[in-house]
């Protein structure tokens, strides 16, 4: 909803830690000075039974007194949040309540209880004790790329920001550096803080918080600039450890942009700012919103979205040949084609070795290749173009049914092209390319999906300072003609780490670009994933942003820097990824070489698992179901939830002299909170 001026943008849906939480709703009849003081000590009596790693919900009049503005919105006591309503509910003096004891059973209870509690002479009427399902904050993956005439309201209402809608002033906010702050209300009433007159990039406005280095935060907001376009605004954290940028915008006059970005690793006293180097722009900013969540919560979304956007609930009957159901019979499942491709790198050393082949084939059905479809590896000389390699390489994988990515047709690094590229002239240049994108996109036509057209062309610009600010549009058209697949961009350091360069907001301009220029075709978002410290609230705010431009997400090189923690960070990175709604596959970057991988081996030169292949075998069998065995109950059902993609049953039961099979697919639901069981039966013969 559109944040206006004066509104509250509180709702009436509020999370709650733990196992269990409590709601209290009930009529409070209204007293004043000495009886407030009674009422909160109540409520603060009510959060030290339910116990401090519980939230409670407490619900009655909202007339308090000279804290009526602090219930009316939900107020925060101590961590607890307890928001006021009113109800229809009458006194009932005759109902008495031992509430201690009710309470206590309630942390484990299914009941409700309702009556009366007499504090003296503060009284609360109907007092109901039931209890709920525990629920913590669901995470908001929302984004707009749009520039709005006014700001949406703050995400998590603001979080743990004072003051997030700037309704009340400058409350919370603080002068940082030289420069003037002030409040400004637009025409239509929407409130906002301005920072002008600054002296340098980051100096304006700010807020102080209070991390934890367990909990990851979630960054959101809106800004706005006072005149010109494409202004380059940083949002940064000032830590114990230094400055840590959280997120990038692409600010313009007259609109508000969306942020969204992430912090994780710091803890204690951080600073909030807004840095550009123009200190000649005024920044405005609105509906700031800095969340926390713990690392309980996050696997919580993780798990929630596989099982919403993976997965469905499928339930299997076996009924013999007169209808009737049996039980105890014996399903195995084997996945075949999966909705959520999952596969590793490969390189030429595959070709003469068949440990390594038995290694592979036996796990994996997409692959990319490391170098082997590259320009620099096709034709090293001029005019002498050989595909022997890639061509062997096809034919492997097509034999074994993995289907192959392309990558790549140019590459945008002036450090990377085959020898001869950089002594031609521009002219030279534009045919030389021109050949190059028909030649192998023509060749392999059919045998693989996907391209990366033009890689890394947000951080390097070969072709663009050799042919034109337009080169990578006309490659993507030319690329389009001779194979309707998709064609993808690739880069790097858009998820793993906040770099401007290619950053999410500056991948959203490349992708704008492309089609402002004229290349309507198929297009995909490539994100390399090359990991060496993962921020995994980045990552999903990074991917949130990307998905706001509705094109297909692909995880295309994903690896880890050697380092202790490369096990640990490389099971947190392909959990998150796999999980985010937008991501559509999942390639590892780890093709096997004797004297070492690009930068993560998965086996030793036995092809012995080494952790890192543990870690993604892991992730591949979850995926996959691999050795996943039902037996179906007393009604012939056996119940479960699948990823999406087709899978073969082997039903076996004493009954029946030998095992049978049945093919059958799990789609998707449509993303329906309300999950139905997709049904298969399957009739003995």
């Amino acid at each position: 909803m559109t944040k206006k001026g004066g509104e509250s943008c509180r709702d009436d849906s509020y999370g709650c830690h733990g196992a269990a939480s409590i709601s209290v709703l009930g009529k409070m009849r209204r007293e004043r000075s000495r009886e407030e003081g009674r009422l909160y000590g109540f409520l603060n009596f009510l959060k030290k039974l339910v116990g401090k790693d519980r939230r409670l919900i407490g619900k009655g009049d909202r007339s308090l007194g000279q804290d009526q503005q602090n219930w009316n919105n939900g107020m925060f006591l101590d961590g607890y949040l307890m928001e006021a309503l009113n109800t229809d509910a009458d006194a009932d003096a005759d109902a008495d309540v031992d509430a201690k004891s009710k309470i206590k059973q309630c942390r484990n209870c299914t009941t409700k209880y309702r009556g009366f509690l007499d504090m003296g002479r503060l009284k609360i009427a109907n007092f109901e004790i039931f209890c709920l399902k525990a629920y913590a904050h669901d995470y908001d993956y929302s984004y707009t790329a749009e520039c709005l005439k006014n700001p949406l309201k703050p995400q998590y209402n603001g979080g743990i920001v004072v003051n997030s809608e700037l309704n009340d002033g400058l409350n919370g906010w603080s002068l940082a550096g030289d420069a003037k702050i002030k409040n400004n209300v637009s025409s239509d009433g929407n409130k906002f803080i301005v920072a002008s007159e600054r002296k340098g990039p980051n100096h304006g406005f700010s807020q102080t918080f209070q991390l934890d280095k367990d909990k990851f935060y979630v960054i959101s907001g809106w800004v706005q600039v006072n005149h010109g376009d494409d202004t380059s605004i940083a949002v940064i954290f000032k830590t114990q450890d230094g400055f840590q940028h959280a997120a990038w915008v692409i600010a313009k006059s007259g609109c508000w942009s969306m942020f969204k970005g992430g912090l994780a690793n710091a803890s204690g006293p951080a600073q909030l700012y807004f840095e550009t180097n123009n200190t000649a722009i005024d920044i405005w900013a609105d509906s700031i919103s800095v969340q926390p969540f713990s690392q309980e919560e996050w696997e919580r979304h993780q798990n929630q979205s596989i099982e919403k956007v993976r997965k469905s609930k499928v339930a299997i009957q076996v009924v013999d040949s007169q209808g009737k159901p049996l039980p105890n019979a014996t399903i195995a499942l084997e996945q075949g084609r999966a909705d959520f491709p999952f596969g590793v790198a490969i390189n030429a050393n595959i070709l003469d070795n068949t440990a390594y082949q038995n290694w592979f084939f036996s796990r994996f059905k997409v692959t990319v290749f490391e170098d082997e479809m590259k320009w620099y590896s096709t034709e090293v000389t001029q005019g002498n173009v050989n595909y022997s390699k890639a061509d062997a390489m096809v034919k492997l994988c097509k034999s074994k049914g993995v289907a192959v990515r392309g990558h790549n047709i140019l590459w945008d690094n002036p450090k990377l092209q085959p020898n001869w590229v950089p002594a031609l002239s521009p002219q030279q240049l534009s045919i030389a390319s021109d050949k190059r994108v028909e030649s192998v996109v023509a060749k392999y036509k059919g045998e693989i999906f996907h391209w990366d057209v033009i890689n890394e062309n947000l951080h390097f610009n070969f072709f663009e300072s050799k042919l034109g600010p337009n080169a990578s549009t006309h490659f993507f058209r030319l690329a389009s003609q001779f194979d309707n697949t998709t064609m993808f961009l690739n880069e790097f350091f858009t998820i793993e780490k906040t770099y401007e360069t290619s950053s999410p907001a500056n991948y959203l301009k490349k992708i704008k670009q492309l089609r402002t220029e004229g290349y309507g075709g198929p297009l995909g978002i490539g994100l390399q994933g090359h990991f060496s410290l993962p921020i995994p609230p980045y990552i999903r705010s990074a991917l949130d942003m990307l998905a706001s431009a509705k094109l297909p997400i692909w995880i295309t090189e994903l690896d880890v820097t050697n380092s202790t923690n490369q096990v640990k960070f490389l099971d947190q990175i392909i959990k998150e990824v796999v999980s985010h709604p937008a991501v559509e596959g999942v390639l590892i970057w780890s093709g096997w070489k004797r004297y070492g991988c690009y930068r993560m081996c998965l086996t030793d030169n036995n092809f012995k698992n080494l952790p890192t292949g543990n870690v993604v075998d892991k992730a591949r069998v979850t995926l996959s179901h691999e050795g996943l065995v039902g037996i179906t109950n007393a009604e012939g059902y056996f119940e479960t939830s699948l990823f999406h993609g087709d899978y073969k049953a082997i039903v076996a039961h004493p009954s029946v002299p030998k095992s049978f099979q049945y093919n059958f697919t799990v789609t998707p639901n449509g993303g329906s909170d309300h999950v139905k069981s997709l049904s298969y039966k399957f009739t003995t013969v």
